[in-house]
């Protein structure tokens, strides 16, 4: 596989307004990912939340993908929109079960994303880190979990990511809050404000900004300009890193992601 440090992307493939905007004219839906994984190096997926998948999906996914690439899967509502999460035990061992790891060197980050109305409730987040798997069946897993309440803006939040070794979303978004501290071995970044009147999704000096951050994060730093809430730092070491071009005006997702990879000049291979 080749190591790329700093990988950038988007949230799914199939989505009509991409066809003529990003697809070519006429380019065959079947072969829409066959496309988008040529052009972006990574992509999160939003369908493993609303349903389950054959192993033979995830299969085919890695193989019509290129090396390097990666997908971020985003995990089954079943697992983080119950009341109490310490009982989710039952449904995480059937995500993780269904076949992700058919993906092999291309499974990359699992997404736990919290509703924006569930509330910081330390002993229920504690439980329910704890019950996130560091392996299957011979590959490692990382977690990140995506907090939406401003009720999770405290150290203790931060200190028990860290302790499980779960990575923050930082996510940059007019509607929910950011936590910017580091607390896993890598770093995972949701960008949902883009505006439908650039062409790129951001203004090219709001694309430098972003390469910068990530560019800072993959070092092993931290972004000045990530608000935390913890005090110190996690230790200074290089990180894999995650950028994600999400909602906002979607239809530019794809064109943010190129324009951000060109910055990086870490272009996904062809």
């Amino acid at each position: 596989m080749t190591h790329v440090p700093i990988r950038v992307g988007i949230g799914g493939w199939t989505y009509e307004p991409w066809r003529g905007s990003f697809y070519p004219p006429k380019w065959p839906i079947k072969r829409e990912l066959e496309y988008a994984s040529r052009h972006v190096s990574a992509i999160e997926v939003n369908g493993t939340f609303y349903s389950s998948f054959k192993p033979a999906t995830f299969a085919a996914w890695r193989e019509t993908t290129p090396d390097g690439f990666v997908f971020a899967l985003k995990a089954s509502r079943y697992c983080v929109t119950r009341k109490v999460l310490a009982e989710a035990g039952e449904s995480i061992a059937r995500f993780v079960g269904q076949g992700i790891v058919e993906l092999g060197d291309k499974l990359g980050p699992l997404l736990w994303q919290f509703a924006a109305t569930r509330r910081f409730d330390p002993d229920d987040i504690a439980a329910f880190l704890q019950l996130l798997p560091r392996t299957h069946e011979g590959i490692a897993l990382r977690h990140a979990v995506h907090v939406r309440h401003d009720s999770f803006l405290v150290p203790e939040f931060v200190a028990l990511c860290r302790a499980a070794g779960v990575a923050i979303v930082y996510a940059a978004s007019a509607d929910y809050p950011a936590i910017g501290d580091v607390s896993g071995d890598f770093a995972y970044v949701r960008l949902e404000d883009a505006r439908e009147d650039e062409p790129a999704g951001y203004a090219p000096a709001a694309l430098d900004r972003w390469a910068d951050a990530a560019r800072t994060l993959a070092a092993g730093g931290t972004p000045d300009t990530f608000p935390c809430v913890a005090p110190g730092r996690a230790p200074a070491v290089p990180r894999d890193t995650f950028v994600f071009m999400i909602n906002g005006a979607k239809v530019r997702a794809p064109h943010a992601a190129m324009a951000l990879i060109e910055r990086l000049g870490a272009e996904p291979q062809r």
